[in-house]
């Protein structure tokens, strides 16, 4: 018999911790985002911010 009742166990992780990761990540995502685009080619960088922004149908031209 199963005595554990989901709805009174307390949350194991705070939600500040969750926070933080989360806030750490998208900083390490947005680093690696900025050095490999500016250590990437020229045109390699020029033709990606053209398709993507082609692909939100936003005008470039």
């Amino acid at each position: 018999m199963n005595t554990h009742n989901p709805a009174t166990l307390e949350q194991s992780v705070p939600v500040d911790t969750t926070k933080n990761v989360q806030l750490i990540a998208a900083t390490a995502l947005g680093i690696i985002i900025l050095f490999g685009v500016g250590f990437a080619p020229m045109d390699i960088a020029h033709n990606a911010a053209h398709d993507t922004r082609h692909s939100v149908a936003f005008p470039c031209h």
